[in-house]
């Protein structure tokens, strides 16, 4: 199956979310996007080819979806979206796979902060359980949708860092 509009993807699709560690210039938005659509265009799973999609969002954000109804992802096939997600990532010189830090909102501009960091700004109340923050472990498209991805600190694991 060939790779998809991102919107076509069902609500139960699987996602993953690639936060670079700062927003990418035009240049490089376009070398990573060309090279995910190049990726995904051959993604398969024990040679089945995957119903997949990516979207780019915020300059900082690349969301790719498979529909596991339509062929279901291996864990060689996961491994290797994260290694090619890794390896643009040292051609664009900006990790794709931080796990470590917190990005939220600071008005339209998108911030990232290691934990410590976030902790400190809570304590400061510089961010507060209002601010926007980004949960990159939310599971599916239809979680995205529902705006458990970009929501207010109050409602994801982020909140902890207030009690």
């Amino acid at each position: 199956m060939p790779r998809q509009p991102f919107a076509s993807l069902p609500d139960s699709a699987r996602l993953w979310v690639f936060a670079a560690a700062r927003p990418l210039d035009s240049q490089e938005r376009d070398a990573l996007l060309t090279a995910a659509d190049a990726f995904l265009d051959q993604w398969n799973a024990h040679k089945v080819p995957l119903a997949c999609a990516r979207e780019l969002r915020h300059d900082q954000f690349l969301l790719v979806g498979v529909d596991e109804a339509a062929s279901g992802v291996s864990g060689c096939s996961v491994d290797s979206l994260v290694r090619t997600m890794k390896g643009l990532g040292q051609q664009l010189g900006v990790d794709l796979l931080d796990h470590a830090s917190v990005f939220y909102r600071d008005g339209e501009a998108v911030r990232r902060v290691s934990r410590e960091a976030f902790a400190d700004a809570v304590a400061s109340g510089g961010v507060d359980l209002a601010t926007t923050v980004f949960d990159n472990t939310v599971p599916t498209v239809g979680a995205l949708r529902a705006g458990r991805w970009e929501s207010p600190a109050s409602e994801t694991w982020h909140a902890r860092a207030f009690f």
